[in-house]
């Protein structure tokens, strides 16, 4: 059978990144797709693992060449998520993980309905704008701005299958492995397996 494919998004400073990290650690046979981006790297990235970073002419090549599931503007900066390791990885029947933006998760929904859409939700915006200031990576009118694109992603959670409150990151992981056992189990993705082995 394919792999199974979970889209994980939600606004900067949610979480979505630390709790996917989190989560493969657990579950290592669970394949974490890399973003391509062209924002700076901060201090805790690592090319390659956190991201692939690349300049702008670089990622225009790869929308030119259809070389992304997706693609988005964010803060003025560039994301996508390469295609082929993505299809490759899904054709071997391994579930593949996308920790995206939302722009980017609409996109996929569009190209992959059957996928599982999870948003990742903060307690309270307050808590939201704590984070962001914690990191200590932007200045004040780059934290302004990511929670004034927060505040807009918000009404797209109606468009996603679960909400995933992260208010504790263990807590969070464990709601995450939650839902991908749930979803691994649903029926309808495992019609194929009844068919074959019980309805020859």
């Amino acid at each position: 059978m394919k792999g199974n494919l979970f889209v994980v998004s939600g606004p900067s400073g949610a979480g979505k990144g630390t709790i996917c990290k989190a989560y493969v650690e657990k579950h290592p046979e669970v394949y974490l797709s890399i973003s391509a981006t062209t924002r700076k790297p901060r201090a805790e990235d690592a090319d390659g693992v956190t991201y692939f970073f690349i300049d702008e002419d670089q990622f225009r090549a790869g929308i030119a060449k259809d070389a992304f599931l997706e693609h988005a503007v964010y803060c003025d900066n560039y994301y996508g998520t390469p295609k082929e390791p993505v299809m490759k990885q899904l054709e071997a029947g391994r579930d593949v993980i996308l920790e995206i933006e939302s722009d980017g998760a609409m996109q996929v929904r569009s190209h992959f309905p059957e996928g599982v859409f999870i948003f990742v939700c903060p307690p309270s915006i307050e808590e939201l704008n704590r984070r962001l200031e914690g990191r200590g990576s932007e200045t004040p009118e780059e934290i302004q701005a990511r929670l004034e694109k927060a505040k807009s992603e918000f009404p797209r959670a109606k468009k996603y299958n679960y909400m995933l409150m992260n208010d504790d990151v263990d807590a969070a992981v464990q709601r995450l492995e939650a839902i991908i056992a749930a979803e691994k189990c649903y029926m309808p993705r495992n019609i194929e397996f009844i068919n074959k082995e019980f309805l020859k």
